[in-house]
């Protein structure tokens, strides 16, 4: 998987000079590849950019500060791996797609463990309120009877 000369998106690079000019004479249109490829770094850097508000939102509170600082840093790298991705269009570099893929990793990674975390708090929270309610319960059913 290290040669990604095949994908050759517009502007990549196209290995000598004789292709290089038969792709300025002649116009492709572009391929559902590269419009795809185009929004998805369009909607990259803005979930990127929602998830550094949201966190800085977040980080207004002592509390919140614990989720939020995590979530600036997935939107920060979110919007590093869309620039990663935009080198990779242009230069067709392998190596600017492969630290593209690492950067949205990091992305979906950290998200798990905060999905983890939040789940493991909710669940606690859950029993906290059964153990207070059921210890409100008793004790005013022994103050009546």
């Amino acid at each position: 998987m290290d040669d990604f000369n095949d994908i050759k998106i517009e502007g990549g690079d196209l290995g000598n000079e004789q292709e290089a000019r038969q792709q300025q004479n002649t116009y492709q249109p572009p391929s559902y590849f590269q419009i795809a490829f185009l929004k998805m770094t369009k909607d990259m850097r803005f979930i990127g950019l929602y998830h550094i508000i949201t966190g800085a939102i977040a980080c207004l509170s002592i509390v919140g500060a614990v989720f939020g600082i995590p979530i600036i840093f997935i939107g920060l790298r979110m919007r590093e791996a869309a620039d990663q991705f935009d080198i990779f269009k242009s230069t067709n570099n392998a190596q600017a797609l492969r630290r593209g893929f690492e950067l949205q990793g990091k992305f979906f990674n950290i998200w798990k463990i905060l999905i983890i975390v939040g789940i493991v708090l909710v669940v606690l929270y859950i029993i906290g309120i059964i153990f207070f309610f059921s210890y409100l319960f008793t004790t005013s059913v022994n103050s009546f009877g």
